[in-house]
């Protein structure tokens, strides 16, 4: 008879089958990709937002339409293969070393003059609900907010709505403009510049922010996501 294994061993069991298997298949993967594609577009993270023409990404399940791929380890990329690369509301999942070590593997695994386009929660906008005098984009946000992940909370106040943006979903660190700056700026990254969500000057990041369909509003969407786009020197 097989052994009794406690349900986390199982677990431990089935997921390590799953990465063994999602990295076999991502080699074959990623050499059909380079070599059938002239644009070469990373997304990391992609989730269940699929981009055609992009190589699509995901951790630690990978779906159909995308390869197994680690953001907190060394990419599985020659340097210098693409031309974009998209991540949106995936670092915070990371911690900030972490993040760091993401930057500058997309830093590397980018041609010159490549955009990296990233989206993120803006803590400057969340800290900002801490405010006597809320306006009312932040009273909606903090009320829809509540009302989703706290029904039964019996309050309805910036404190739950904070919170549940650090904690929940298991994010690990999150963002102000000024701290994904230095970052990128350390990884090598040029022409730092704010963007809004579904906005780019480069045509093959126009619109493809998807985060306010997972949430179910665009609206609050573009109140507590920090987009940036940053340029690997040509």
């Amino acid at each position: 008879m097989p052994p009794a294994f406690s349900a986390e061993v199982w677990r431990f069991i089935k997921t390590s089958v799953r990465t063994a298997a999602g990295t076999l298949l991502r080699g074959r993967a990623i050499r059909q990709y380079l070599k059938t594609h002239q644009f070469r577009g990373l997304h990391i993270g992609a989730g269940t937002h699929i981009l055609s023409g992009w190589l699509n990404t995901n951790y630690p399940k990978f779906t159909g339409g995308s390869i197994l791929l680690d953001a907190s380890r060394p990419f599985p990329f020659s340097d210098a293969q693409f031309d974009l690369v998209f991540s949106e509301h995936q670092i915070e999942h990371l911690s900030y070393q972490e993040g760091k070590a993401m930057l500058g593997e997309c830093f590397r695994v980018m041609k010159p003059g490549g955009i990296l386009r990233l989206a993120t929660p803006d803590l400057d906008r969340l800290a900002g609900l801490f405010t006597q005098q809320k306006t009312a984009g932040q009273q909606q946000y903090i009320t829809w907010m509540v009302g989703r992940y706290y029904p039964d909370s019996g309050l309805c106040n910036e404190c739950l709505a904070i919170n549940n943006a650090f904690r929940n979903w298991g994010h690990q660190f999150l963002y102000d403009f000024a701290t994904i700056r230095d970052s990128l700026l350390r990884a090598g990254f040029s022409d730092i510049r704010r963007a809004a969500p579904g906005v780019s000057s480069v045509r093959e990041l126009q619109g493809i922010d998807r985060h306010g369909d997972t949430i179910g509003s665009d609206e609050l969407n573009a109140f507590e996501t920090l987009v940036v786009e940053a340029k690997r020197p040509e």
